[in-house]
């Protein structure tokens, strides 16, 4: 995720839900294809990457059912909101993000995406494995004791 203190680098879209039902064990920074019109629906903050995941297909990586909604003052020129878009990685995080859903049965979920200090949009993927229902009870309750801990510190 960008740096608090950065002034240029902003939040687009968080996937808070991500870390709930998915154990991430690593995640990359990658580029995306956008045309004009979704950057400035992103610029205004219309877009969301709850429901959507990555996907390697051909030799490619997609970032595949993520919204960015379409500006009705965009006219002939506008996009549709729902469309795959490519993502951009290098060659060695392709094939190392290949390796992880083909062989280790992993999951490629988009956790963030944001404007870069530089002004262009990047999406944070996390290389992650589905949680089951007792995994996902287990680490609410580790949250709920952490913050039961910190009250009991903060009074005492």
């Amino acid at each position: 995720m960008p740096a608090k203190s950065d002034p240029n680098s902003k939040l687009i879209a968080e996937n808070r839900r991500a870390r709930y039902d998915y154990a991430i064990e690593d995640d990359i920074e990658a580029g995306i294809v956008l045309a004009g019109s979704e950057v400035k629906a992103l610029r205004t903050g219309q877009s969301a990457i709850a429901e959507s995941y990555a996907s390697v297909e051909g030799g490619e990586l997609w970032l595949i059912n993520s919204y960015i909604a379409a500006l009705p003052h965009a006219g002939v020129f506008g996009h549709e909101e729902r469309r795959r878009r490519k993502l951009l990685v290098s060659r060695r995080e392709l094939a190392r993000l290949w390796q992880a859903t083909q062989r280790e049965g992993m999951t490629l979920v988009p956790i963030a995406m944001y404007f870069n200090d530089k002004g262009r949009v990047k999406v944070r993927i996390g290389i992650a494995k589905g949680k089951k229902l007792a995994d996902k009870r287990e680490t609410e309750a580790k949250r709920d004791w952490q913050r039961q801990k910190a009250r009991l510190l903060k009074q005492g």
